[in-house]
């Protein structure tokens, strides 16, 4: 839920203002409010924008260091479902601010707590809960349905851990559902060799998701219709087409990408997969990456010896991540110096409780299996 208070300065002054101003008023700001305030800067951000970060990252490791922090306040740039995690994730002292509400997540959207549940019910009617199912739910999902996943002995996954708890939960239980991103689920089970047949879609607008009770008994893995639209926008026929144009390209995507587009790429992992991986790479190599165009543009950037192309022609910008601008960000902090706390996200207590489970479960089983 988000904590609706009366702002001291109305976001409508900072929004005609001057680019040089608003960064003024961001650097006073800051000035003020010292260790009491930290701003996090997810990966995908833009550039104007995460120039103020203090701490750069992805949403789970974002959220797990803005909890090691001394900060009374996390200002989270990023969207909906990762100020959700930060404040689960964060001590109770710790307040969390989305600095524009209508960041949010197209992908997590996808997926409701009232369809999960409806979907469970389903399941249950036509005897698939009657063998081992865990409900795995991807971090870019509602605390709502990360609940939903401490209740019913599952987990969060991260792209990056993805594999080791397939792993875990492959050998003790008889079938996963997975939710809200139909790719990464797809692509994580190929990788354990469950073949195409035995994973099944499911579209949450048609009864038992578009399939009959026999194909989802039969399924190993019950993957939910949500996919991410930044992601989504490449296509097989672009890695085509940057093999063709840059000779010795490698190509490295996210596992977001279609099946199709990951079973055509060189490499394929997380955002800090993907970062670490040109980082270490020798000068003089070349890179077509299939991620957000933001991060691509940085890496560019900061390493100009090497060749570094977005796999995709056309702009794949997070839209939703771009609503947050400096003007957002300085309006939050200005009436934070005021006293004043505006759009705050809270997780209620029970919803937080069971999310911090399925989390704790995730932690726990990525560290047991190394």
């Amino acid at each position: 839920m988000t904590a609706v208070v009366e702002a001291v300065r109305p976001l409508e002054d900072y929004l005609a203002m001057p680019a040089e101003y608003v960064a003024e008023s961001i650097a006073a700001a800051r000035e003020a409010l010292g260790r009491r305030v930290v701003i996090l800067g997810h990966h995908y951000q833009r550039d104007d924008v995460i120039r103020h970060a203090d701490l750069q990252g992805d949403s789970y490791q974002l959220s797990v260091m803005a909890s090691q922090t001394d900060a009374e306040v996390i200002v989270f740039c990023g969207v909906h479902f990762m100020a959700e995690s930060a404040d689960i994730l964060g001590n109770e002292s710790q307040r969390v601010i989305l600095p524009d509400l209508g960041a949010g997540c197209s992908m997590a959207d996808m997926a409701s707590i009232d369809q999960v549940e409806d979907a469970w019910e389903q399941l249950a009617e036509i005897g698939v809960l009657d063998s081992k199912v865990a409900p795995i739910t991807y971090m870019n999902s509602s605390a709502a349905i990360k609940a939903f996943c401490g209740r019913h002995e599952g987990v969060v996954c991260t792209s990056s851990n993805a594999v080791p708890l397939f792993d875990a939960y492959l050998k003790a239980y008889d079938k996963m559902f997975f939710f809200p991103d139909q790719h990464l689920g797809r692509n994580t089970g190929a990788k354990f060799g469950i073949p195409l047949d035995k994973m099944v879609v499911w579209n949450p607008h048609e009864e038992l998701g578009g399939n009959t009770a026999e194909e989802l008994l039969a399924a190993k893995l019950i993957l939910w219709r949500g996919h991410c639209s930044v992601h989504g926008r490449f296509k097989d026929w672009h890695v085509d087409k940057i093999r063709e144009k840059v000779p010795g390209v490698q190509v490295i995507v996210h596992p977001e990408c279609t099946y199709e587009v990951v079973e055509k790429s060189d490499l394929n992992g997380s955002t800090s997969f993907i970062i670490k991986t040109v980082e270490e790479a020798p000068p003089g190599s070349k890179w077509a990456v299939g991620t957000e165009v933001n991060l691509v543009n940085r890496l560019a950037d900061r390493f100009p010896e090497k060749e570094i192309h977005l796999l995709a022609p056309d702009l794949c910008m997070c839209a939703t991540m771009y609503r947050i601008a400096p003007q957002n960000l300085a309006w939050v902090l200005d009436n934070l110096t005021e006293g004043v706390v505006v759009n705050e996200i809270r997780v209620n207590d029970e919803t937080k409780h069971y999310a911090s489970i399925a989390l704790e479960r995730m932690i726990g089983m990525t560290e047991k299996a190394g």
